[in-house]
């Protein structure tokens, strides 16, 4: 079903992981998918997969972290595109350290990927949104940006803001009586690479997540207008803990082993 027939859906960090796989599943659907990552064979070898199906893609090398990266490549996708509808806004990476051992380029590269990239993406296309009163931003948070996890200070920092940055926007575009969208997506620890070496305790509560299925519902997401994407089903549960005592609160995580996590992580190879 071609669901996305002729809109252009601006993709980062696209050349893998389940932005990867989103744009496979955006493309079969219809829509011209646009990638904008640092990696040039990855970036590459996904075009070249979704153009030998049969179906429209481009990328372009962008640093979605740089302002000044994300408007060249803005200005670029307007010329030769036109009018962007779907923003995904994916891209991402983590450390996997304690906060005392993470130097401050880590940091800075974690707030810049996690956070700005998206802060500066929506500021670049979202004018075009909002003249045409259409459109839909995506933001790919994690459940991290709900509850802090030991050895991730850095990325559930960058997610917590990503998580807020979300939800005042879509307030903002409510006040503003514009028809937009937001969705935000706040998974578990999903089985792309990026995680490896993660584990959980309760696997049947707090599974680590196929990435082809996420793919699959974020897609769904977007059909459906949702406002929320959040998974596996227990992560819900984190807004009514959060009522409870902070000692509480923290027995609770370190029961579910969440605290452990992070313990054998490995991350991708470099």
């Amino acid at each position: 079903m071609k669901k996305f027939e002729n809109k252009n859906v601006v993709i980062t960090g696209g050349a893998s992981g389940i932005g990867r796989l989103m744009a496979k599943l955006l493309a079969e659907k219809g829509a011209n998918v646009i990638i904008l990552d640092i990696n040039q064979t990855n970036l590459d070898n996904v075009v070249t997969e979704i153009r030998n199906s049969g179906y429209k893609s481009s990328g372009y090398i962008c640093n979605v972290g740089n302002f000044n990266e994300v408007e060249e490549a803005k200005k670029t996708i307007t010329e030769k595109h036109g009018f962007v509808e779907i923003l995904i806004n994916n891209a991402g990476i983590i450390t996997g350290k304690y906060f005392v051992d993470t130097s401050i380029q880590e940091i800075e590269n974690t707030m810049r990927v996690n956070t700005l990239a998206g802060i500066w993406t929506t500021k670049v296309f979202l004018p075009d949104m909002l003249d045409k009163n259409i459109g839909h931003l995506v933001n790919i948070a994690s459940a991290a940006g709900m509850i802090g996890v030991a050895k991730m200070a850095d990325y559930s920092a960058s997610k917590f803001a990503h998580f807020g940055f979300d939800e005042a926007l879509r307030m903002e575009l409510k006040q503003m009586k514009k028809k937009i969208r937001t969705t935000i997506v706040t998974p578990y620890f999903i089985n792309t690479g990026m995680f490896n070496g993660v584990k959980s305790r309760f696997s049947f509560l707090l599974p680590i997540l196929d990435e082809n299925k996420i793919a699959n519902k974020i897609v769904n997401a977007i059909i459906k207008k949702k406002h929320r994407v959040i998974s596996p089903l227990m992560v819900y549960t984190l807004f009514p803990l959060r009522l409870l005592p902070v000692p509480i609160f923290d027995w609770i995580a370190n029961i579910m082993g969440i605290n452990d996590a992070m313990k054998n992580f490995v991350g991708r190879e470099k």
